[in-house]
């Protein structure tokens, strides 16, 4: 995975999956973590981010996704556990065909994860800038996609 440990902070490249189905949004948290986040994880070395993500939905929910664009190019800069991160992202839009199961707004669906437990919620885009969503832009950009690419340099301190 690509991760790098610094005296003074980490380093992550992480690329992310944006769900959106009939107007909610699918979001993710470690079930001891007290904010969310879009589905995703690291991507390894010599591996390619639509494939990172295709393997990162497949390892969490034992699903296939489609991929459909990619979204956003994110420089993230945030404190966690008292560590400071710089993480650069790729968001893709990704959609969920044939999984009724996995698109029941209504359950919270347990994902798969060594030694982290993961819960994944939908969300209705119309109350996620209530939610402790992060990073924070996604409030309100995810209610509005962008037509092309767009790079984002963002800080949630």
């Amino acid at each position: 995975m690509i991760r790098m440990e610094f005296p003074d902070g980490v380093f992550n490249h992480r690329i992310v999956g944006v769900v959106i189905h009939d107007g909610y949004v699918l979001l993710h948290r470690n079930l001891h973590d007290d904010f969310w986040a879009l589905p995703g994880g690291r991507a390894e070395l010599m591996e390619s981010s639509e494939k990172t993500i295709r393997r990162e939905f497949q390892e969490e929910l034992a699903i296939d996704i489609n991929v459909e664009r990619l979204l956003w190019i994110v420089e993230n800069f945030f404190d966690h556990d008292h560590t400071r991160y710089h993480e650069l992202s790729f968001y893709y839009l990704v959609n969920i065909e044939n999984q009724p199961n996995v698109l029941d707004k209504q359950r919270i669906h347990s994902g798969i994860e060594k030694d982290v437990e993961l819960v994944f919620q939908w969300f209705p885009l119309k109350e996620l800038e209530v939610l402790p969503l992060y990073p924070a832009f996604l409030r309100s950009a995810l209610r509005q996609l962008p037509d092309g690419i767009q790079h984002i340099v963002h800080y949630d301190n």
